[in-house]
């Protein structure tokens, strides 16, 4: 049986550092028709070297669709701190995935999910049968490294990536990929804007859940704990519960895509015709 390579792509992830990586010297490439594309292009060279990188056989790609999801719905501070995006920006998100498409490649989102939710749905699915990579620079999706689940972070500079797996997981982190939604249950994440315990940081939660493993058997020894974390703890129930119902990936989204439909495989033409539309004269030779 053909093994299949499966690349889950974070679009938002790609897309926003694209965009961050180049507009801060004031470079939004703007064409020749006013549309700023610094950030599809940017996209682009990340996911070629991806591609190159991790040699897939499947590729698809996920996407936020909107700011209003039922995480909000649980709690109106989640991501509250977020300004709006930046005017250049948002032309950006539709053209992204028209390049993306132009790849024959499956643009996938549901309203009221986030694109991590989606990608957990479909990881746990390809999984089954399949090696599965997952391009990000979220560190929330670590918690769905499994046996055939990959998650590879990229880090400063193109072509840098830290590869998380089942078996360096815990030799890399300290505890399992499970217990990272346990970890920001405890220390809040201060990028979404949920604080889990005042007074938790990283240090002590990691410590706790070394000892306990979860935060249910932690609750079950509360009376164990030194005083001082006893208090944080009782003080911040509904918020620590409340958090890590925040940080827990959904892998239950009714959405599908069947692996077929997300062979790795396009029209060389139509890619270059959309490049040129786009006046990216130097992404050619990448494809």
């Amino acid at each position: 049986m053909e093994k299949n390579n499966v690349l889950l792509v974070d679009g938002m992830a790609l897309l926003f550092r694209g965009f961050f990586a180049t507009s801060f010297r004031g470079n939004y490439m703007i064409t020749s028709k006013g549309i700023p594309t610094n950030g599809v292009y940017q996209f682009m060279r990340y996911f070629l070297d991806a591609v190159n990188t991790f040699n897939p056989t499947h590729v698809v790609c996920c996407w936020d669709m909107g700011s209003k999801t039922f995480r909000t719905e649980l709690y109106d501070g989640y991501k509250a701190n977020r300004d709006a995006p930046p005017v250049e920006l948002v032309p950006q998100f539709d053209l992204i995935k028209e390049v993306v498409e132009a790849f024959n490649m499956p643009n996938i989102g549901m309203e009221n999910f986030e694109a991590d939710d989606c990608i957990g749905t479909l990881a746990n699915i390809y999984s089954e049968d399949n090696e599965v990579t997952i391009l990000t620079g979220d560190q929330d999706i670590l918690q769905l490294v499994d046996e055939r689940i990959s998650v590879a972070i990229m880090r400063k500079g193109q072509g840098n990536y830290e590869v998380f797996d089942h078996q360096n997981f815990y030799e890399k982190k300290g505890i399992s990929p499970k217990q990272v939604i346990d970890l920001k249950g405890l220390m809040g994440d201060s990028s979404d804007n949920y604080p889990g315990v005042k007074g938790i940081g990283e240090k002590t939660a990691l410590k706790l859940l070394q000892e306990y493993e979860t935060i249910d058997n932690l609750l079950e020894h509360i009376d164990q704990l030194p005083k001082g974390v006893q208090t944080k703890i009782n003080n911040n129930l509904d918020m620590l519960h409340l958090s890590r119902s925040l940080a827990q990936i959904k892998c239950d989204v009714p959405v599908t895509c069947e692996l077929d439909q997300a062979r790795w495989k396009y029209d060389k033409e139509t890619v270059a015709s959309k490049f040129e539309e786009l006046e990216f004269k130097n992404l050619a030779k990448l494809i």
